[in-house]
């Protein structure tokens, strides 16, 4: 692992949690299963997040999602983590494995553009 890396995984917890969530519309498939499943969720900078029939975590799973202004869907790895009980149920947890820089810098810019979007005092 290179020292770039050890230093992400450090500040990945930390830095994530800081990130910005914004609702998007998710198609999710267990690893090895054949259909994707439609999802209400949210995305943030590290993974993303529904409410919705807990999954094991640990269990690979693949997502997909459009970054306005495209149509086109980018379907990314994730991770699943232990579940946060929600208001409405339980919040399965998704962290990214091996996003592309590229990737990464496009949901980042969707977030802030996002949150400049937002009125202020709404958060």
């Amino acid at each position: 692992m290179s020292e770039q890396n050890e230093n992400q995984d450090s500040r990945a917890g930390e830095d994530r949690r800081d990130s910005p969530r914004v609702p998007m519309r998710l198609k999710v498939r267990r690893e090895g299963a054949d259909a994707f499943l439609d999802r209400a969720g949210d995305l943030s900078l590290g993974g993303v997040g529904w409410v919705g029939e807990a999954l094991d975590p640990g269990q690979t799973v693949e997502v997909r999602f459009a970054l306005p202004p495209s149509l086109e869907e980018v379907q990314v790895r994730g991770e699943v983590l232990p579940p946060k009980a929600g208001m409405t149920g339980p919040v399965v947890r998704v962290r990214f494995v091996e996003l592309p820089v590229e990737l990464e810098l496009a949901i980042a810019r969707h977030l802030d553009d996002q949150s400049n979007d937002e009125p202020r005092g709404a958060r």
